[in-house]
C-alpha cells in the first residue's frame, strides 16, 4: 500500500504502460488495421435464385479488419452455387448467401432435362384445383369437361397420371398449401404447374384455350410409388403414339402406291401409244406412194 502511495512507483508504472502501449500494442493494432485481404464482391445484381458466374463476381482486395468470419474469399466457392438471397453491386458475399442447390420454390424448373417441360393450367374456381390442397409432387388427373366440343366430359388417356411440380398463387408465389401457422395467411391457387411431355403439352394449351380443366388427386405420397403411376403413363404415351405414326406410314405407303401404280399405267399405255403412232405413220406413207 505504501508502494502505491509513493508518487515515483506510481510514475515509473505510467511510464512503463505508455511504453506498453506506443511500442507493443498501438503497432499490432496499426498492423490488424493495415493488413489486407482478397475477397469476393459482387459486379451485378443477382436475384434470389440466380446460379452465380463468372460475369457476376470480382475479386478484390480490402482491410481485413472487422471483416465477418464467413466472408467468401475464393472464386471458386462461389462459381455455379445459387443465391439464397438477394446481392446487389458492392455487396461481399457470404457463406449463407450461397447455397448449393436453386431455393426451393425454383428447385423445380432446374431440374428439367429436355425430356419433359413444365406448362402452368388455370385454377379457374376454387373447387377445379382440388379446393387449394395440392401440392408439389402430387399425381393428378385431368378432366375436361365438353372434350373436343363432343358434349362429354372425359380424363384424356394422355393425362391420366400428370406431376404436379408447383402450385402458385396470383402474387407469383409459390402459394402455402400445406398446414400454416396461426399468423399465417393462406394464399389461394391461382395457377397450377404440371411436368408434362410435349404431347401432353399440346392437349393441355388446347383446353386451358377452349375449355375448363378440373384436377382430381390420385396419388400423394412416396416418390417411388408416384413414379410407378408416372411410368405408366409414359407406358400409354407410347403405346398411343407408336400407333399414330403406324397409322401414318400406311397412309403415306397407301399414297405412293397410288403414284407407283398411275405411273406404271401411264408406262403400260406409252407402247401402245407408240405402236399406234407407228400404224398412222405407215398408212400415210403408203398413202402418199400411191399417189406418185
Amino acid at each position: 500500500m505504501r508502494l502505491l502511495k509513493n508518487r515515483t512507483v506510481i510514475g515509473v508504472v505510467c511510464i512503463v504502460l505508455a511504453l506498453i502501449i506506443c511500442f507493443i500494442v498501438t503497432p499490432l493494432f496499426n498492423k490488424t488495421i493495415s493488413d489486407k485481404t482478397e475477397i469476393i464482391r459482387v459486379i451485378r445484381s443477382v436475384k434470389t435464385g440466380d446460379e452465380i458466374t463468372e460475369d457476376m463476381v470480382k475479386t478484390v482486395e480490402v482491410g481485413s479488419y472487422n471483416l465477418p468470419e464467413d466472408v467468401v474469399r475464393n472464386l471458386d466457392t462461389v462459381i455455379g452455387k445459387y443465391a439464397s438471397a438477394d446481392l446487389e453491386p458492392g455487396d461481399y458475399i457470404l457463406t449463407s448467401k450461397i447455397a448449393e442447390e436453386p431455393a426451393a420454390e425454383n428447385a423445380y424448373l432446374y431440374s428439367l432435362n429436355g425430356e419433359k417441360q413444365a406448362i402452368s393450367v388455370t385454377v379457374k374456381s376454387f373447387a377445379n384445383g382440388l379446393s387449394g390442397k395440392l401440392k408439389s409432387g402430387d399425381i393428378v388427373s385431368v378432366i375436361a369437361p365438353d372434350y373436343k366440343n363432343q358434349g362429354t366430359t372425359v380424363i384424356p388417356p394422355e393425362l391420366k397420371y400428370v406431376e404436379v411440380i408447383a402450385v402458385t398463387a396470383n402474387s407469383g408465389n409459390d402459394a402455402n398449401t400445406g398446414d400454416l401457422e396461426e399468423d399465417e395467411d393462406r394464399e389461394l391457387p391461382d395457377t397450377v404447374t404440371l411436368l408434362v411431355t410435349p404431347e401432353q403439352l399440346q392437349i393441355l394449351a388446347e383446353l386451358e384455350e377452349d375449355g375448363t380443366i378440373h384436377l382430381s388427386l390420385v396419388y400423394r405420397g412416396e416418390q417411388e410409388n408416384a413414379a410407378q403411376f408416372i411410368a405408366a403413363q409414359d407406358a400409354v404415351l407410347e403405346e398411343l403414339y407408336a400407333e399414330q405414326e403406324e397409322a401414318d406410314g400406311e397412309e403415306v405407303t397407301e399414297e405412293s402406291d397410288g403414284e407407283e401404280s398411275e405411273d406404271v399405267q401411264e408406262a403400260a399405255e406409252s407402247p401402245e401409244e407408240a405402236a399406234s403412232g407407228q400404224e398412222s405413220a405407215g398408212m400415210e406413207e403408203s398413202s402418199e406412194n400411191g399417189e406418185e
